[in-house]
């Protein structure tokens, strides 16, 4: 199927289980339609890394994740050498007797012993989505060398030559925001701060995501969810979180929300002691 609009795209991912704003659904379509990489940015839990996900699965493309971390370089982004294969070849060379080191390093620089990372995996694939999650847990010298590569979506392998990508993939970004990403690597996204759902949106995703659940039970469960992240709390609860909460409900029987049952449940939604003493202490979870 053509995705000639947002609201095509928008039908598409609520085909999928993903129910996406209009701000959120355009932002998406324009990333397709301009090829530009789509920058998330929001709380935990707010469904950055599930759109990703949901894109794949409306494109028919392979999710290809970079997940970042602190201290993250290239050559675990991009590719890397098996060693231990090259080294059994060399000793397997030398076994059948042969000595021609030019012909021996040309052999252990072969393609079959290159170890294709995330980036490399994205550009070679058409089509790809990939996904960069959580880049402001990434360095900055990571940053700077992920701009380059978005810039062209080329990279060098200096014993093997340049690869280039014949159609570059999709690429969503996300940040929980723990530190600020660089200006340089946002102009050449397009941008959407993704927040937490509404009130009816967060009731329609629960009823969507667990078709046992009631509307009464759904709409209990995204008033405790809004009444927590209103409150003071270390990490107030996502959308996954909500899901969780509701589904633990529906294993244990329960048909509505009651201020004891919340409290015995509330470990799916809550991750933190703290908050946890915070919400019962406070009222949060009277009904």
């Amino acid at each position: 199927m053509e995705i000639d609009s947002p609201e095509t795209l928008r039908d598409l991912l609520e085909q999928h289980d993903y129910l996406a704003g209009p701000g959120l659904a355009t932002a998406a379509y324009l990333a397709l339609r301009m090829g530009r990489p789509l920058f998330l940015e929001g709380e935990a839990g707010v469904g950055k890394t599930e759109l990703a996900k949901t894109l794949a699965a409306v494109l028919g493309a392979p999710l290809i994740r970079l997940q970042c971390y602190e201290g993250l370089d290239a050559a675990q982004a991009l590719y890397d050498w098996d060693f231990a294969r090259q080294l059994l070849h060399l000793k397997a060379a030398e076994a059948a007797g042969i000595t021609d080191l030019k012909a021996l390093e040309g052999e252990i620089y072969d393609r079959r012993f290159l170890i294709a990372r995330p980036l490399l995996r994205a550009i070679e694939s058409q089509p790809a989505v990939l996904l960069v999650d959580e880049i402001d847990r990434a360095d900055d010298e990571f940053e700077a060398f992920l701009l380059e590569v978005l810039s062209d979506f080329t990279i060098s392998i200096p014993e093997l030559g340049t690869i280039r990508a014949e159609s570059p993939p999709l690429v969503v970004l996300t940040s929980n925001r723990t530190r600020e990403v660089h200006d340089a690597l946002k102009r050449r996204c397009l941008y959407h701060w993704l927040d937490h759902p509404g009130f009816d949106r967060e009731v329609a995703i629960l009823l969507r995501r667990l078709p046992s659940c009631t509307s009464a039970l759904a709409e209990q469960v995204a008033r405790a969810a809004a009444r927590l992240r209103a409150a003071d709390l270390l990490k107030p609860p996502g959308i996954a979180e909500t899901i969780d909460w509701a589904e633990a409900l529906l294993t244990l029987g329960a048909n509505r929300l009651d201020p004891e049952t919340a409290a015995v449940t509330l470990g799916a939604a809550l991750k933190y002691r703290e908050d946890q003493q915070a919400a019962i202490r406070d009222g949060l979870l009277d009904v």
